[in-house]
């Protein structure tokens, strides 16, 4: 596998802004032992001059990392209405991605009526040679694993896919092993990974479509009262996945040094299974 590190280690709660300057932590990055930077647009999207993403790109490869995805607005990650506005005019989109040399994008569903501009958006982005995928997640059209199969049948586009994330499953009350990952496999075109712990009176809540709002604490990757990250990793082997592997935690971190123990502590707990 190859590892990513996403700029949300580093991003405020706001999920707009960034805590350290993204040099800072592609250099954390690249020390630690990651393979690429997972950008979101709290770093850069389509808000930001193209010609500036250019730069952060030659920022990225001259530490020998690459983009290994873009989240190019800010409506994607918070998963509000607006969500899925950028599958109606997916060209800005896909033109971060080309600046930042990335062939992938996180999109967004939440109603069976953004379909048919996902397809249409699938298309634009094929053209160009561009992947658009859509994590397992809350509140969305991607959170039991059965329905979004029918969901990546009905779109019906090569290019369109799933980003496994075992913790929004659990959040969502599937399984998120082997069986799991096998059925997504043909769709798989990205992993994200983050630690919660299932807590009804916890300190965080998310609402779903399929439980209603469920509650929980966030817990660090190796914190191993959340997922079961032996769970994940063996799924992972079965299938022989080789493509990113993103440490996807909302840390908040402020301080450069809190960023470099993080992502090094992360990527030690990875390396056994890579």
């Amino acid at each position: 596998m190859k590892l990513s590190l996403s700029v949300r280690i580093v991003e405020a709660p706001c999920k707009t802004k960034l805590h350290l300057p993204f040099h800072d932590l592609v250099e954390i990055a690249a020390h630690s032992g990651y393979d690429a930077i997972c950008l979101r647009a709290s770093a850069a999207g389509v808000q930001t001059p193209l010609n500036q993403i250019e730069q952060m790109r030659q920022t990225v490869e001259q530490f020998g990392l690459c983009i290994s995805m873009v989240t190019a607005d800010f409506d994607v990650p918070l998963n509000n209405p607006d969500g899925p506005n950028s599958l109606r005019n997916i060209g800005p989109s896909l033109d971060v991605a080309e600046a930042a040399g990335c062939d992938l994008i996180r999109v967004c569903l939440k109603k069976d009526e953004d379909i048919e501009f996902t397809q249409v958006a699938a298309d634009f982005a094929s053209a160009r040679g561009i992947r658009l995928a859509h994590q397992c997640h809350t509140s969305s059209l991607f959170e039991e694993v059965d329905t979004m199969l029918q969901v990546l049948e009905r779109i019906g586009r090569t290019n369109f896919g799933v980003i496994y994330e075992p913790a929004n499953l659990m959040l969502c009350g599937q399984s998120y092993g082997v069986e799991t990952v096998r059925k997504l496999l043909p769709h798989l075109m990205n992993v994200y990974v983050q630690n919660h712990r299932l807590d009804p009176n916890g300190p965080e809540g998310l609402p779903t479509y399929c439980r209603g709002e469920v509650r929980f604490h966030h817990l660090d990757p190796w914190d191993n009262h959340g997922v079961d990250f032996s769970k994940v990793f063996t799924a992972l082997r079965d299938i022989q996945y080789e493509s990113f592997f993103t440490v996807h935690q909302a840390q908040g971190i402020e301080t450069t040094d809190d960023a470099k123990t993080f992502a090094s502590r992360c990527a030690k707990f990875v390396s056994p299974w890579r």
